[in-house]
């Protein structure tokens, strides 16, 4: 049982709140302005991270699936309104998406089979029960990177740069890598989850 208010939480929390903004700008064609709050969301990423790294009594097991969550939705966010604004290509957002989706699915699985019994839809969805802590893989923490410089692309437009070469090789890597994260996820899948032991 865990406070689930820390600050890495709040803010993740708050960029969950910003991707149905992120969207709506981006379908709005309000590049600059976009690309801002996307600027402040990645500020959040940083700041959740670092500080639950550095203090201790703001770690909790809520935030090891908020944190790759609120990313996750954003990311998907970003990617179908930068597509439905022709700057990304259908293909690979449909593999992005899908892979979040599998791995959104699996997080929920994990949930309801390290839940203790009686397993009631209060208990399932309160976040002071900790069960599980997740732990990304390597290919998937390398993977993170390259999406987000990636999602930079937001900024195609405004600097205008969208036929850019540079930009179109960021697809096939990112491409590759959302693939080799999401192999990754299936075959090490036991080990980015430590349940915890609720006595």
């Amino acid at each position: 049982y865990e406070n689930p208010w820390t600050i890495p939480n709040i803010l993740s929390m708050a960029r969950m709140g910003l991707a149905p903004v992120l969207g709506y700008l981006i379908l709005e064609e309000n590049f600059s302005v976009a690309l801002g709050v996307f600027v402040l969301a990645g500020i959040t990423d940083l700041l959740d991270g670092f500080i639950a790294r550095n203090w201790a009594n703001q770690k909790s097991a809520l935030g090891s699936a908020l944190d790759p969550l609120a990313d996750k939705i954003l990311i998907s966010v970003l990617y179908v309104s930068l597509t439905c604004a022709n700057l990304i290509p259908v293909p690979l957002t449909s593999m992005i998406v899908l892979r979040d989706v599998a791995l959104i699915a699996a997080v929920f699985y994990v949930r309801y089979k390290t839940l203790s019994p009686p397993r009631t839809l209060s208990r399932y969805f309160n976040p002071c029960y900790a069960t599980a802590q997740l732990k990304p893989t390597f290919i998937s923490k390398t993977n993170t990177p390259v999406i987000e410089v990636y999602i930079a692309s937001l900024a195609a437009p405004v600097f205008n740069y969208v036929d850019s070469i540079y930009l179109q090789t960021l697809w096939f890597i990112t491409a590759f890598t959302t693939v080799t994260s999401a192999y990754s996820y299936y075959h090490y899948g036991r080990k980015t989850v430590q349940v915890i032991n609720n006595k």
